[in-house]
């Protein structure tokens, strides 16, 4: 193999999965600090998914879409997970979490966390509402105005997951945050 190629494959070394390991970590711990939490599922956390798309921004997508994928299957064991079938576990837990791993797509890109971040959290929210057309719009609150069920899905995973989001980017766009990042991202690459 020429170190070339070596070079674009990804490399689970062990300070690779020490990094991911305590990325994993802190989301799966940040994710008990609801700020908001929906009825129905779903809430407002202190910057949980931000931890898993460090893990592609620092080591690129596949170790950010592997890692992701595993805080997806903490997420379902957690607890309080609904269960109406496997394919429904697979789409809100396993494929939705993993999206947040696509930062890595954007890990050498100027604004690489930001854009990257916010793709990954809109298309987890586009995942939740596809499984919410799917399987949940049966158990839409009898107040959500009928005219407008077709959107019931969109709005109520797009509340928690933006809401969070917004919070996220004002963070991450505040200079020592970025300072902070960056020094983190230096000590996981070298």
């Amino acid at each position: 193999m020429s170190e070339n190629q070596s070079s674009t494959q990804p490399r689970f070394t062990a300070k690779t999965l020490t990094f991911s390991a305590a990325c994993i970590a802190l989301g799966f711990a940040l994710s008990y600090v609801k700020i908001f939490h929906f009825p129905w599922g779903g809430s407002i956390t202190l910057c949980s998914m931000l931890m898993i798309a460090l893990i592609g921004y620092f080591f690129g997508p596949m170790v950010g879409l592997f890692g992701a994928f595993i805080y997806g299957v903490l997420q379902f064991f957690q607890g309080g997970a609904y269960f109406l079938s496997p394919l429904q576990v697979c789409l809100d837990y396993f494929v939705a979490f993993t999206a947040l791993g696509l930062t890595g797509f954007f890990k050498d890109k100027k604004n690489g966390l930001l854009i990257g971040y916010i793709i990954g959290i809109l298309v987890r929210g586009a995942l939740h509402a596809i499984g919410g057309y799917i399987y949940w719009m049966d158990y839409m609150p009898e107040e959500f105005p009928e005219g407008l069920a077709i959107i019931y899905p969109i709005v109520y995973n797009y509340a928690y997951i933006l809401g969070e989001g917004i919070i996220t980017v004002i963070l991450i766009s505040l200079p020592p945050v970025k300072k902070a990042i960056s020094r983190v991202r230096s000590m996981a690459l070298s």
